[in-house]
């Protein structure tokens, strides 16, 4: 495949179909309040039992940063607030559930292999590639954002999840509106996904950061103790093993989510046997890809594309998941744990899986390389493809945005090697 330059980044030229979807949200009016997504999701499910109620405090904290926000376009908005009515949605389902079946309490998350790394650094590649190991259970996309059926759906026997259904619509959807995405970071209902989208229905986590510029959001979840929330996410792990129990789906979980970069410590806390491969790539790369992929979004979501601010914003972030990265590497010990240097991941990536496994105590079986490597052969075209220019698109060059990274290029020599 030829690769993507996209010359319009700052000054978007909409396709037909973008302007279309423009004119037909711009007189819709949007509700961004608690009230009104918790009543839809209530009408929705036919539940109203939202179990403890400190989640308020953290979604009116979001309908607030957002709503106020005059930058955002109505398509902006309603996909904001989409998120939301998921997450809402999904609330009241998982605490229905849990209170009919208390026994998942009861499930282990055992010994799951955990991937931890900067957003675009081999973290996805690296996810779906031990997905393709029929022994382990992963997380795909469809399943992350509605891991329990609405009640009029459960037990359905269509030939196709009404639930991945759903994911695949808004896939080609999203593949109308912003066609580059997908070169980017693939969002097909069977992707493997990261499971901090099962801390949403807390209203928790980084992710709403990657959704929309939330400085709020940000500061509050600096100060928030991440623990609840990651110990949220695993019984929702537990639940959705729970679901499978009669079938021969595997248990032994692998996971992956850039934001354990600064939680370490907690992730050690509630997966204490874990074994965790922490992937490193220089930050400059990350920053430029991320960035990059974030503006052209914008083309759509915002009435400007904001290439200043989003410099800023993640130069910073990365550089505070970085900071707590030097700072909590040791809380999982060598033996449960290994570093994955970016090339090295790409110059041989099923090696680099059977040194994970090694730790992991997982034998790489002949069944399982031949999985792996149909997958890597497969997927081998799906990143890499879009050029970037962070001087000419955000006005800073490499080397001077590298400088203030010095410190985890010392903590971690081995990323100057690669250079």
């Amino acid at each position: 495949m030829a690769d993507i330059t996209i010359d319009d980044l700052a000054h978007p030229v909409l396709t037909a179909a973008q302007r279309a979807a423009y004119e037909h949200t711009r007189s819709l009016q949007v509700d961004l309040t608690p009230a009104s997504i918790m009543a839809e999701a209530e009408a929705k499910t036919g539940l109203q039992d939202w179990g403890a109620m400190d989640f308020l405090e953290r979604l009116q904290l979001l309908c607030d940063e957002w709503d106020s926000d005059d930058g955002l376009t109505n398509i902006g908005r309603l996909s904001l607030r989409a998120k939301l009515l998921q997450h809402a949605t999904s609330r009241l389902l998982i605490h229905d559930t849990f209170k009919r079946h208390p026994e998942i309490h009861a499930i282990q998350i055992k010994e799951p292999i955990i991937v931890v790394g900067l957003p675009r650094s081999g973290t996805t590649h690296l996810l779906n590639l031990m997905a393709a190991d029929p022994r382990l259970r992963a997380l795909p996309l469809w399943e992350s954002y509605e891991p329990v059926p609405l009640p009029s759906e459960a037990g359905s026997t269509a030939a196709v999840d009404p639930r991945y259904q759903r994911c695949e619509e808004a896939w080609q959807n999203m593949q109308l509106m912003t066609p580059h995405i997908a070169a980017m970071h693939p969002m097909n209902p069977d992707h493997i996904h990261e499971e901090l989208e099962l801390m949403g229905p807390n209203f928790a986590s980084y992710n709403y950061e990657w959704l929309s510029l939330s400085p709020r959001w940000r500061d509050h979840y600096y100060q928030e103790d991440q623990t609840p929330h990651y110990e949220y996410m695993r019984d929702v792990l537990k639940l959705l093993t729970w679901q499978q129990r009669d079938t021969a789906r595997p248990t032994r979980w692998v996971l992956k989510c850039p934001q354990h970069l600064e939680q370490l410590p907690v992730l050690r806390k509630v997966f204490p046997d874990a074994t965790v491969a922490v992937t490193h790539r220089d930050p400059v790369d990350v920053i430029q890809s991320s960035i990059t992929m974030q503006a052209y979004g914008q083309r759509m979501s915002r009435k400007t594309v904001m290439t200043t601010e989003l410099l800023d914003y993640w130069s910073d972030r990365v550089e505070h998941l970085l900071r707590a990265c030097v700072r909590d590497r040791a809380a999982y010990p060598p033996a449960q744990s290994i570093d994955v240097p970016f090339r090295q991941l790409i110059r041989d990536d099923v090696g680099m899986v059977e040194r994970i496994y090694q730790k992991a105590g997982l034998a790489m079986t002949d069944t399982a390389r031949t999985a792996l490597s149909t997958f890597a052969t497969e997927h081998q075209s799906d990143y890499g493809r879009v050029r970037y220019d962070l001087k000419g698109q955000f006005g800073i060059g490499p080397d001077e945005l590298r400088a203030r990274f010095d410190f985890y290029f010392d903590a971690f020599p081995f990323l100057r090697k690669e250079d």
